[in-house]
């Protein structure tokens, strides 16, 4: 299985290597060897799925460096079913966001293919990695490429402003959880993940380190009063950035405590958790007023994400087992549906070039399918049965009724809010008189745009039916979570 997981590690990165000798002018060669290379990546990663055995708790697929052996310090890379979903979500959304480019990226083609190769796989070595010091550098290594597409690639004249707003935000965000990992290197001679699993740090440690990680990861996800960057960056970024920053970089924090936070820190954990419920709450409220408030497409998508960010941050700290698998298939789904929304944004500027929501009324007179497609996707944003968001919030639901009935009164009532604004976006963009003035713009999907979306339903409809298949391989995983903090 080690040799799947280099493969998918190393085949985006020697593809963005072998870009640089293309001729820069030879556009269509370059999309079509970036979309070849994403497409087999993805289908390569679906191995992992058939050789991953779901009965035990154990991490898979190791594989060990040596680098440092005077500080004990290695690569590891290896997966259990919490990382195997994230690699997968990954590799499904990154030939989805090459398809994507076609008609948006204008100038500058192989930098920009170039810089989304070498994400995947920074990504991929995120979620799979086993050493919290290469975990860091890879953890911020995401924010080179990321930084280059939305400055140079970003749709107005605020891109470098965005730009800087994302790096410095989650940078800073990230120097408390090198410091601390600096420390625990200095308190448990190593810095293996599955070594510091068997450590016991003292109660008072475990709160200074809680805290270190926290404003690393809470900056990701993004947490109150952390969220500034995110509508802003989503706004100026090209919609395949859109796409990467909503449905996988924004799991980079939620993944970060679920992997480091709660089950390195145990007393801390339960410690926080009125502190984190809190957080989310606020976080939840006032995303969903905040949003109805929005005039740009994108920026309320940014606040729906904000919003359901938190929510499976309320999940996450349930400590009850359909909590936090609850929070893991919401996170999946999360990063499906937002992705597309950002795509359907997306498809109407580069018709309208705006994304100005008084422009826009009377789509479905026009472009039918687009229409059709639009309403999927949002009943799938407000976990409409039979998607896969309402199966997740079930579970998120469920276990915060176990845990604290009060916040989960405040989280439906947020929630409503949220799917108040989803519905009220489509009825404003797809109904009402037809713009006269735009005319001229309105086509509807063509053949690459509708065979982009029907493939993310197909997943959102399949995982909403067939929940079980994703749980399964959870199961064990969260098991051995729960074990860990509970003990």
């Amino acid at each position: 299985m080690y040799i799947i997981l280099l493969t998918l590690i190393l085949l985006p990165l020697l593809t963005a290597f072998f870009l640089f000798f293309v001729n820069n002018n030879n556009n269509k060669l370059i999309r079509t060897i970036s979309l070849y290379s994403t497409t087999i990546t993805f289908f390569i990663s679906i191995f992992l799925l058939f050789l991953f055995n779901k009965s035990t708790i154990y991490f898979q697929g190791l594989y060990e460096c040596k680098w440092l052996n005077f500080f004990n310090i290695n690569f590891i890379i290896g997966i259990d079913g919490i990382s195997l979903f994230f690699i997968l979500l990954t590799t499904f959304l990154f030939p989805l966001c090459i398809l994507s480019s076609f008609n948006y990226i204008k100038f500058n083609f192989k930098f920009f293919y170039i810089n989304f190769l070498f994400m995947e796989s920074i990504l991929i070595l995120v979620f799979s990695c086993l050493d919290i010091i290469f975990f860091y550098v890879f953890f911020e290594s995401v924010l080179i490429p990321m930084y280059l597409i939305l400055g140079f690639f970003g749709s107005r004249e605020r891109k470098i402003y965005a730009s800087y707003m994302f790096f410095v935000y989650t940078f800073v965000g990230s120097v408390l959880m090198l410091l601390a990992i600096l420390f625990i290197f200095y308190y448990t001679g190593t810095t293996n993940y599955l070594v510091l699993l068997t450590c016991n740090f003292d109660p008072f440690i475990q709160k200074i380190l809680w805290i270190a990680f926290f404003l690393s990861f809470a900056v990701k996800v993004p947490m109150l009063p952390f969220y500034i960057w995110l509508p802003e960056a989503h706004v100026e970024a090209p919609t395949p950035g859109s796409v990467i920053l909503a449905g996988i970089l924004l799991k980079l924090g939620t993944y970060g405590f679920i992997r480091f936070s709660i089950p390195l820190f145990p007393f801390a954990n339960f410690y926080y958790t009125p502190f984190v419920y809190t957080l989310s709450i606020l976080g939840l409220i006032y995303s969903s007023m905040v949003a109805i408030r929005q005039t740009d497409l994108k920026r309320i998508i940014a606040y729906a994400s904000i919003a359901h960010m938190n929510l499976i941050m309320i999940g996450l700290y349930t400590n009850k087992i359909y909590g936090l698998e609850g929070s893991l298939l919401q996170m999946f789904s999360h990063g499906l549906v937002s992705g597309a929304l950002f795509l359907i944004v997306g498809i109407l500027y580069e018709r309208y070039h705006t994304r100005l929501i008084k422009y826009y009324s009377g789509l479905v007179q026009a472009m039918p399918l687009f229409t059709v497609i639009f309403m999927l996707f949002t009943l799938a944003n407000i976990a409409l049965p039979t998607t896969s968001s309402f199966i997740g919030e079930f579970l998120i639901f469920l276990g915060i009724f176990n845990t604290n009935t009060t916040i989960a009164v405040f989280a439906i009532i947020s929630m409503l809010f949220g799917s108040i604004y989803s519905l009220w976006l489509f009825n404003r963009v797809c109904y009402g008189n037809i713009q006269i003035n735009f005319i001229s713009f309105y086509q509807d999907l063509n053949k690459r745009e509708l065979c982009m979306f029907c493939i993310i339903l197909l997943v959102v409809f399949l995982i909403g039916l067939y929940p079980t298949f994703l749980l399964d391989y959870l199961n064990m995983s969260v098991s051995f979570l729960l074990n860990l903090i509970c003990c």
